[in-house]
């Protein structure tokens, strides 16, 4: 009997040992890999994590009502998206700064905004999100007293609706 427990604890404490050398090395590899992350995303030509934040910024500054902020944080992600010439992304981007502006009641630069995200999508050839684009146009026109160009893009957006 003593030398099954004699066994079994030179067992245990080998285990150990090795848990704890496995342990070392998969924080070294994870510590490498963070250095990693943190120098590919300080890379102007990152192609994801750089444009992601300042949009992902820009959506919980315009959720948190500070308009000043999410104007600015959407704005530097269309330009890092025009430089990287991603179309999804600066339809994205562009669209928060339509929406920023519009609530700050800046309706003629809120629609330029929107009117680039229906631009874009004809450059792409695909039409997500000009529901909600037509539909913002429509209501800056209509804050601005525009019925007549308001009801134009209100006949596009019903028509648009429709076919969806």
């Amino acid at each position: 009997m003593p030398l099954l427990l004699f066994v079994a604890l030179i067992g245990a404490t080998v285990g150990g040992l090795l848990a704890r050398q496995r342990k070392g090395e998969l924080q070294r590899v994870n510590e490498q890999l963070h250095q990693i992350n943190v120098a590919l995303r300080s890379l102007s030509y990152a192609p994801i994590g750089g444009r992601i934040s300042e949009k992902e910024s820009g959506k919980n500054f315009f959720r948190n009502q500070e308009l000043e902020k999410d104007f600015l944080e959407f704005k530097t992600a269309l330009e890092l998206a025009k430089s990287l010439k991603d179309l999804t992304e600066e339809k994205k981007a562009a669209r928060g700064l339509g929406a920023s502006l519009q609530r700050q009641g800046k309706y003629q630069e809120a629609i330029k905004y929107h009117s680039m995200v229906l631009a874009i999508s004809d450059l792409e050839g695909e039409d997500s999100g000009n529901i909600e684009a037509y539909g913002a146009i429509v209501d800056c026109y209509t804050e601005l007293g525009d019925l007549e160009k308001a009801g134009i893009l209100y006949d596009k957006y019903i028509a648009r609706l429709e076919t969806e």
